[in-house]
């Protein structure tokens, strides 16, 4: 199993986005792609795979760009996986031979903690401690 970059860029960008919610209205793609460092051509194509996952909205024009959908705290890491990758682990197991049964179990348990555990996470998670930010002279 291996986290793609896909599933990396798109979680930094909504990390991005979530600074902002409801402070400012559009956060640029420009800004976006300088700010997590994410080529702005391979951004695009995350932004709109989030978009029509209904993560984030956009805006065209002067006062356009893109902003998240719905709070930072109702966005978890198992909704941001689902949109960019489809199924979280995906495995298709026979319960055949000896051991079938026993093997696919296991690994029935697994994609289930699995996705309990990355539901448990949101946006939130992702964002620094307010002391990590900070810096004092």
């Amino acid at each position: 199993m291996k986290l793609s970059l896909k599933v990396e860029y798109a979680c930094r960008v909504l990390a991005q986005l979530s600074r902002s919610y409801g402070s400012r209205p559009f956060s640029r793609i420009d800004e976006l792609a300088e700010l997590e460092e994410i080529p702005a051509n391979y951004l695009v194509q995350i932004l709109n795979d989030l978009r029509n996952g209904g993560l984030i909205i956009s805006r065209r024009g002067k006062q356009g760009g893109y902003r998240l959908a719905k709070p930072p705290a109702q966005i978890t890491l198992f909704d941001i996986v689902s949109i960019m990758e489809g199924e979280l682990l995906a495995i298709n197991l026979a319960p055949n031979g000896w051991s079938g049964r026993g093997v696919a179990k296991v690994w029935s348990e697994v994609v289930e903690t699995l996705s309990e555990k990355t539901k448990s996470y949101t946006l939130e998670s992702f964002l620094p401690e307010e002391s990590e930010d900070m810096y004092y002279i």
